[in-house]
């Protein structure tokens, strides 16, 4: 399986360590014929607005949401869930995402980048010990569609629990960072359980 990191803006170097820890083979991909030759998707954290723009100006905006759509199976962190996300709150004008995830999310929920933070976080799927969890100017999700399930929540300041791992059929967000914590089991449940499952659909 060909797995490309989206390599328009954000934390690339890290997913593609990440997956060669987990015994994937990754390619960078921005160009048209580089992501139509990949098998599964990862969208890193960054900044949502400049990887859509940049997906524009490279001309793969619509082939990345097009193969999202036809089951190509994705993993976007942090940036790369509101880019994965169908509604966007607190979005700047003329925000665009790549769409296919049936959630509701909110830009900068937890704050600005001075308000970043870690927690301990139990994702469920992803073995019994919590995971720690870094969050970076990260959004939440407030609402979720029907056929999607929620791996993990958080308390927001707000006071409520808000999702920070979903999952829906081959795709799968997180608000928080794995690629920077040397903890690769988000990445292996990526590539051993929605990868899997996609290919055994096909």
């Amino acid at each position: 399986m060909k797995v490309g990191v989206l390599a328009l803006q954000g934390d690339v170097r890290e997913h593609v360590l990440a997956l060669q820890e987990c015994g994937a083979d990754p390619v960078i991909v921005r160009r048209s014929a580089e992501i139509a030759a990949i098998d599964a998707l990862i969208l890193p954290g960054g900044e949502s607005t400049t990887i859509a723009l940049l997906a524009q100006v490279f001309d793969v905006f619509e082939l990345i949401r097009d193969r999202i759509r036809d089951g190509l199976p994705v993993y976007g962190s942090c940036a790369g869930m509101i880019l994965l996300a169908d509604r966007v709150l607190d979005a700047v004008d003329g925000q665009r995402t790549f769409g296919g995830l049936d959630i509701t999310v909110r830009r900068n929920a937890f704050g600005r980048q001075v308000d970043s933070f870690e927690s301990d976080l139990s994702v469920k799927g992803v073995t019994p010990a919590p995971l720690k969890a870094v969050f970076i100017r990260a959004p939440w999700v407030e609402q979720v569609g029907q056929g999607v399930e929620v791996l993990a929540s958080i308390q927001g300041s707000d006071g409520r629990e808000h999702p920070v791992a979903v999952r829906q059929g081959t795709i799968l967000a997180t608000s928080f960072h794995p690629e920077l914590t040397g903890d690769h089991r988000i990445h292996r449940y990526f590539l051993e359980q929605v990868c899997r499952s996609a290919t055994r659909i096909k």
